[in-house]
């Protein structure tokens, strides 16, 4: 477990491209996979829309279902676009599974921590864009919203985001099309004042 993840505290945005440095032919090892792409798994999570205080406890289950999974990960192949499609899946069951116990996503959420260093002006104009973003995210559909992610946010090749979601490339593109037309809307209707 992180330190950001055992004192409670929001996890960093990740950055695009972590590099491997396993020699070629290491076998992948799952602690090693954990502390490179938690951060990366765990903002995911937050864009597919599982609520705060549950990211901890997905984020693991991410990574539980990465384990069982381990020998099947082709090392010639990004590392990314592979633990994503783990987190659609588990996202995607989480919020089934919220619906059934009739969870409200976005309410009780807590606040993340605001970097102190930032001016007050501008931590705040950055915690208006983020929640902004994060409830367009919202509006659109999850099948659309992790290709969307996938592209816009965290900029994986289209062909990569077919074969770690299992659809074809063109579905791909229609399904980012679409999300782009729903996530502009979303965020002029929010920014009217418009739920």
């Amino acid at each position: 477990m992180t330190n950001a993840l055992r004192s409670g505290q929001s996890m960093v945005v990740a950055s695009r491209e972590v590099p491997d440095t396993r020699p070629a032919g290491k076998p992948v090892d799952l602690r090693e996979l954990f502390a490179m792409h938690a951060p990366y798994v765990w903002n995911t999570l937050r864009r597919l829309g599982v609520p705060q205080p549950d990211l901890e406890d997905v984020t693991h289950d991410v990574f539980l279902q990465v384990q069982r999974h381990l020998g099947d990960y082709d090392a010639s192949r990004p590392v990314r676009p592979w633990l994503f499609g783990f987190a659609f899946r588990v996202a995607s069951q989480h919020r089934r599974k919220a619906h059934r116990r009739r969870e409200t996503p976005g309410l009780g959420e807590a606040r993340e921590p605001v970097d102190p260093a930032a001016l007050p002006d501008a931590r705040i104009a950055a915690e208006q864009d983020r929640r902004l973003v994060l409830e367009a995210l919202e509006a659109i559909d999850l099948d659309r919203r992790a290709v969307f992610v996938l592209y816009e946010i965290d900029g994986v090749p289209m062909d990569e985001i077919a074969r770690a979601l299992g659809i074809p490339v063109n579905t791909a593109y229609s399904r980012l099309r679409v999300a782009r037309t729903e996530f502009a809307a979303a965020v002029k209707r929010l920014r009217r004042g418009e739920r």
